[in-house]
């Protein structure tokens, strides 16, 4: 399974570690990811989820039905 937040799309970041003298080494920024069992009370139902915990915040804010709507995600087929 890939690294992908299953509602924003957010996935890993190209970046540069770089040490006390300077030397740059690729290095992955992987999003943080959770695993989560969330109520979306429109369906009446658990939806399981893999999300950012970005997107687990504004779940709690605005709640899951209408975030996925805004973001075009139709929860039905999750």
């Amino acid at each position: 399974m890939s690294r992908v937040c299953q509602l924003t799309g957010t996935r890993a970041n190209n970046g540069m570690a770089v040490s006390h003298s300077h030397i740059r080494t690729k290095k992955l920024q992987q999003a943080n990811l959770q695993q989560r069992r969330l109520w979306w009370a429109e369906g009446k139902r658990w939806v399981k989820l893999r999300v950012t915990t970005r997107a687990l915040k504004t779940i709690q804010k605005k709640g899951l039905g209408p975030y996925a709507k805004s973001l075009g995600i139709n929860l039905a087929r999750l």
